[in-house]
């Protein structure tokens, strides 16, 4: 039996309009929209009365875990404009022998977003911005991407017969790129960084006429992503965590996620606690932290950004001040790691958890470890981290002790001196 991701012929949809992040303007709903006039990203704004009135609480327990149980708080209209590779509510992993350690009787969970489809949080936003592209009417759609957002547009175009084209760095992983390729896509690697790929992006939408589906550059992405914070909220009884570290690039989950809590409060679902936000960034790309520790609303390009942890290497963000403002506003802050912090970190969790996170999820441990140790995480808190996508994609350090078949073996010196 098929489980659908609604009931009914329809979906009561409850979006009022669009409205401008800067300046509050107001756009129409159910009309095809890149950044407002000012240049900058359009939020989608709800009835949240309605809501409040058409879906009790204890409603979603009758409903299939994927992200689309939440469908009153997102934008798509009608049932078969809904783009699914089955997007499942990911699971809060505890880390039990690291917060035995590190946490003062506190509790570390890693909300693992690489159980998704395409195996990243990506598919998350992807999802919606594609089922939305799809009630629109758009036919080609073009993005610039590190790798997991690239193959997310990839896989859900090809799963709504929409055309798609991505533009990436040069050293892209190339799992990415194969899987994009695989995926249907045109795929094009540029001798730059994501943003350079973003102007061609942009280059190729007032040549031909493609939808740019960049970084907060359409309004959907973003409620995708907000069910990240949708999900945390009802996964923990709707008493939201002390502090949620994010790896932040684009930083369109920090933004979805702070967009979430707001409508849940507003809808009477949680009250007014927040939890810190935590920037996560590497030192080598870290724009949004020298924004924060400067107190600047804007955070200008990052010259000569590199880091190993492609997803977080984003030299420039167009959502800067709506990042900055929920971690002000949410009395957070804003971290930079190593490269060798965020290597330590990855093999730490993965030896001793047993959960192999990815880089950028690596960086928010990096970042917990020394947050903890000088007391910006308190002694008793819970925390959460988020881990971006399945660590099976990246490259890892060469391993294992080659036998030769026939030879001698000192089976005492093989297992480390450890007898039976």
């Amino acid at each position: 039996m098929v489980e659908h991701a609604w009931t009914g012929g329809s979906l009561p949809t409850f979006v009022s309009h669009l409205e401008c992040s800067l300046t509050g303007e107001r756009y129409p709903a159910d009309r095809l929209h890149g950044l407002s006039k000012a240049g900058r990203p359009l939020l989608v704004r709800y009835d949240l009365d309605g809501v409040r009135q058409a879906l009790p609480r204890a409603a979603l327990g009758q409903r299939p875990q994927t992200l689309w149980r939440y469908r009153e708080l997102l934008p798509v209209r009608r049932p078969e404009n809904v783009v699914s590779l089955g997007e499942v509510v990911t699971p809060l992993v505890p880390l039990p022998r690291v917060a035995a350690r590190l946490a003062g009787g506190g509790e570390i969970l890693v909300k693992d977003e690489g159980r998704l489809p395409t195996g990243s949080f990506k598919a998350r936003g992807l999802a919606l911005a594609v089922s939305m592209a799809k009630e629109l009417g758009v036919r080609t759609m073009a993005m610039p991407s590190n790798g997991n957002a690239g193959s997310a547009m990839a896989a859900y175009c090809a799963r709504a017969g929409i055309g798609a084209l991505v533009f990436c760095p040069d050293d892209t992983p190339p799992i990415n790129v194969r899987e994009i390729a695989m995926q249907g896509a045109q795929v094009f690697l540029v001798d730059g960084l994501i943003d350079d790929c973003g102007k061609l992006v942009a280059e190729g939408e007032r040549a031909v006429g493609w939808f740019n589906c960049s970084t907060l550059r359409e309004p959907y992405r973003i409620e995708g992503k907000k069910t990240m914070g949708l999900e945390l909220a009802e996964q923990l009884d709707w008493q939201l965590p002390d502090v949620i570290f994010y790896p932040t690039g684009g930083g369109t989950g920090i933004i979805g996620m702070w967009k979430a809590f707001d409508e849940l409060e507003r809808i009477g679902w949680i009250g007014a606690k927040r939890p810190r936000m935590v920037v996560v960034q590497a030192e080598g790309c870290a724009p949004m932290v020298k924004a924060w520790e400067e107190g600047a609303e804007h955070a200008p390009r990052w010259p000569d950004a590199h880091t190993f942890a492609a997803g977080i290497r984003v030299p420039q963000a167009v959502g800067d001040f709506l990042i900055l403002r929920a971690v002000r506003d949410s009395g957070g802050f804003a971290a930079a790691v190593s490269d060798a912090a965020i290597a330590a970190a990855w093999h730490e969790v993965a030896a001793e958890e047993g959960l192999l996170l990815c880089p950028e999820g690596a960086a928010t441990y990096a970042a917990y470890k020394a947050a903890a140790a000088d007391g910006r995480v308190r002694p008793g808190e819970r925390v959460v981290l988020f881990n971006c996508a399945t660590g099976l994609k990246y490259p890892m350090p060469e391993a294992g002790t080659r036998l030769r078949l026939g030879s001698a073996i000192d089976w005492q010196r093989l297992a480390g001196g450890r007898g039976g």
